[in-house]
This record gives structure tokens, sequence and C-alpha cells, in this order.
């Protein structure tokens, strides 16, 4: 399986950016997809998660209302839909293929991450 992000780059607070996320190698419909961040000197970090079908969604806590999971399974494509971002949100953004969970270790495959930085 392979997995590759882009749409990441430099963007004012308060701004807005959408991740993709290109799955290959696999049956797309039958994975669950996820979204995680390391900021600098930071450990990485669960940011959302979208169930195989996408009726099911989970987010963290700091991103609730401002950034949307969503999936095309025709494209075999994860989004991850960010507004209102803050200088805080800064990181690199990683996509993953899983469990529909929070945990990490959960988590089989994963993309080679996107930067995004957002500036105060």
């Amino acid at each position: 399986v392979q997995l590759q992000a882009s749409g990441g780059g430099l963007v004012q607070a308060g701004g807005s950016l959408r991740l993709s996320c290109a799955v290959s190698g696999r049956t797309f419909t039958n994975w669950n997809m996820g979204w995680f961040r390391q900021a600098p000197g930071k450990e990485r970090e669960f940011v959302a998660t979208i169930g195989w079908h996408g009726g099911m969604t989970l987010y963290a806590d700091f991103v609730k209302g401002r950034f949307t999971i969503s999936r095309d399974n025709a494209k075999n494509t994860v989004l991850l839909q960010m507004n209102n971002l803050k200088p805080e949100d800064t990181a690199v953004y990683f996509c993953a293929v899983g469990s529909y969970s929070r945990l990490e270790s959960q988590y089989k495959y994963w993309g080679q991450g996107t930067q995004v930085t957002v500036s105060s």
C-alpha cells in the first residue's frame, strides 16, 4: 500500500488548507483512514479518522469545528479540510491506513507527510 499526501503549504492564521491523501496498492474501500500530525520537538498526535464507508468520523478535541475529514472512494482519496488555522497547527501532517482509532499503533501504513505552516 502506498500513500501520497499533498496540499500542505504556508498560510496565515485564520486561513484554510485542504490536504489530500491518495492511496494505491490495495482495495481502498475496506480501509479506515486517519490523519496525524507532528510538530517540531513533539510526538506525533492524532488529528482525525474516518471509517471505511465514510459514515463515522472522530476528531481530536483541538480541531473540532475547524477540520473536516472526508473520503472519495471512487478516487481512492481521503481529504482533510482545515479552516480557521492557528499557528499551533503548524506541523507535518501524515495520512495513514488502519483501524478506526485515535491510536497511532493501530495504523499499519503511513504516507510521507506534508508540511503545514501557519504564520501569525
